[in-house]
């Protein structure tokens, strides 16, 4: 560190903390509740539980950037939350025969017909 890169470094700095601390904070108290299911348990099922979830929000992420139908579904639903509480109601309650069906129930309900399963392109 010298004079000359003090502020680049600073600057990478509090970049690196806010990437941080925003991810943490979409993990703790956007739906997946990290801090809350995730403590130090026996046998590593804690450590295995947090991984999956971790692989959960990258794919999550990943189709909050690149898939049309989720972004429609999520921006149908309004929060993230709202988005993951409205997919375990629907996961236990309907038997989803695919998943453009369940993103179609996501973005409108009114739009699937329950009994054949085939989304009205109306």
């Amino acid at each position: 560190m010298s004079i000359e890169n003090v502020q680049a470094i600073g600057r990478a700095g509090r970049t690196r903390w806010r990437v941080e601390n925003e991810t943490f904070n979409v993990l703790k108290n956007q739906g997946y509740e990290f801090e809350h299911n995730y403590g130090h348990g026996k046998q590593n099922l804690s450590s295995t539980l947090a991984v999956l979830m971790m692989l959960a929000f990258l794919v999550d992420q990943i189709q909050e950037h690149s898939c049309r139908v989720f972004q429609q579904a999520r921006k149908s639903r309004g929060t993230k939350k709202t988005l993951w509480m409205q997919m375990r109601v629907m996961m236990t309650t309907f038997r989803i025969p695919d998943w453009q069906t369940y993103m179609a129930l996501l973005i409108d309900p009114d739009s699937v017909s329950m009994q054949t399963g085939q989304v009205d392109s109306g």
